[in-house]
């Protein structure tokens, strides 16, 4: 599959943050992090340190950083210093939105039909009969398992590439105006709501 490349700089620049780094290099990412369990790769990796009622995805920086991850957004700069050197971070005032931005960009540099659905219930089945009556006969990305919140859908768009055909999105809310932000990301050309 086609991958765009997506360097360090490029990344700050597109999601309009603020680039503290002391290395030479403008390393080239691939992967998305969200769950600092979940760390595969450290070389093409970079970690969003979200924030939410329950967590706060800054305190898993500093392992992280033991485990050779060097690549991260955050709201906030680790206080020692030992954590900043040999990495990049990425400031930004809100690493959620960061995420939407960045997959919304890349979304935008895909040149094929999205499909995007939602609705009340049966989004992800719909979703699943697309793609088994096109797959064979198209390229076809399909969010995976149900990634239709405001972080699944960002994770879902960043896995498109540019040599598919089609994509088939699902999008779900739960709170007002959500709707508003996952349409940015998605832009869909052919909308489906089931019911």
């Amino acid at each position: 599959m086609t991958e765009l490349d997506y360097s360090i700089s490029n990344i700050s620049s597109i999601i309009k943050g603020a680039l503290h780094t002391d290395r030479s290099d403008d390393m080239s990412i691939k992967e998305l992090l969200i769950d600092s369990r979940k760390l595969i790769n450290t070389e093409n990796c970079i970690f969003f340190a979200l924030k939410s009622k329950r967590n706060d995805g800054h305190k898993y920086i500093k392992n992280l950083y033991k485990r050779g991850l060097r690549n991260f957004i955050v709201c906030e700069l680790p206080d020692q210093e030992e954590y900043i050197r040999n990495a990049n971070y990425i400031l930004v005032k809100d690493t959620l939105l960061a995420l939407q931005q960045l997959s919304a960009y890349h979304r935008s540099q895909m040149n094929y039909p999205v499909i995007g659905i939602t609705g009340s219930n049966g989004k992800t089945i719909v979703k699943e009969w697309i793609y088994q009556a096109l797959h064979e006969d198209m390229r076809v990305h399909r969010s995976p398992k149900s990634y239709n919140s405001q972080i699944g859908v960002p994770l879902s768009v960043w896995q498109m590439k540019s040599d598919h055909d089609l994509a088939v999105i699902e999008a779900g809310i739960s709170e007002p105006e959500e709707m508003t932000k996952l349409q940015k990301i998605i832009q869909p050309n052919i909308g489906i709501f089931t019911n």
